[in-house]
């Protein structure tokens, strides 16, 4: 028997799923490697990136990163000294020591990703409103329960709220199942025998505005489904409990807006795509 979601339930999906990818706002100035629109930055932020990075241009309303001729090791290098510049003054905040890839803009960041142009600290994305990649996994038990993990009150994004079972940016050079099975092993404590039975299910974007800047970042969704009475255990930290939650406990949390964004998506991703729709079986 497949599953039954209400005409209710699925407003509560479509709703979390349409809230997820907001416009970019009016007022934002584009920053640009040459002529290419790599992100976006707030004009409050133009004095401290004119101290930190008196190379950049404010031209015609965008800040132009004048590099192209540079290869991907030397536009690295600069704009990873300046980030480093923005940290010491306290622009830039949670630095984490891993690097995410810049990527050459394509009309749709879900399908393939543009060429890598520079390699960057993750904790810079936001500031400079760069897009990133992050995968999330949907983790199910048998009978269309969904496997929910509580971030733990340490984050430095979205402390305390309900996310999926394992979800994590992509870092620079890493693959997306490579980067779902690290996640998985280090936040639900999922062998790699298990997560062997990884389902990719499409990509869909989330971009909205931070304190830190904005978010742009393409999610690539994967399920797993678990055998029953396996009990996740997290090993980094990141996660202070699980909740293993039915289709009715999950819509009225999303409702109440217990979820972060992104996870709030995912999960109704998960539950209203038709290629995911063989996870869901009782």
């Amino acid at each position: 028997m497949s599953l039954v979601i209400t005409s209710l339930q699925a407003k509560v999906l479509r709703r979390s799923l349409s809230q997820v990818c907001q416009p970019v706002p009016t007022g934002l100035r584009p920053f640009k490697l040459g002529d290419l629109v790599l992100g976006y930055l707030h004009p409050m932020r133009d004095a401290v990136l004119s101290r930190c990075w008196p190379d950049l241009v404010l031209h015609e309303g965008a800040w132009v990163w004048r590099a192209t001729d540079l290869d991907v090791d030397a536009r690295s290098e600069q704009i990873g000294e300046a980030a480093q510049r923005l940290r010491e003054v306290g622009a830039i905040q949670g630095w984490r020591d891993e690097r995410f890839a810049g990527e050459a803009p394509v009309d749709d960041p879900c399908t393939p990703p543009g060429e890598p142009l520079f390699r960057l600290e993750r904790a810079a994305f936001r500031f400079f409103g760069l897009m990133s990649r992050a995968v999330h996994i949907n983790g199910f038990l048998p009978g269309a329960r969904l496997v929910c993990g509580r971030r733990a009150l340490s984050k430095a994004t979205d402390p305390g709220r309900l996310d999926n079972l394992a979800a994590g940016g992509l870092t620079a050079d890493e693959s997306l199942v490579d980067c779902a099975r690290r996640e998985l092993q280090e936040e639900a404590g999922i062998p790699m025998a298990l997560s062997h039975g990884l389902q990719a299910r499409g990509a869909l974007l989330s971009r909205r505005m931070e304190p830190e800047g904005l978010h742009h970042e393409v999610l690539h969704v994967f399920s797993l489904t678990m055998p029953s009475g396996f009990v996740p255990r997290n090993g980094d930290g990141e996660v202070s409990e699980f909740l293993t939650l039915d289709l009715e406990s999950l819509c009225a949390r999303l409702a109440a807006g217990d979820f972060s964004h992104d996870a709030a998506a995912v999960c109704a991703w998960g539950l209203l795509h038709a290629d995911a729709l063989s996870d869901l079986r009782p």
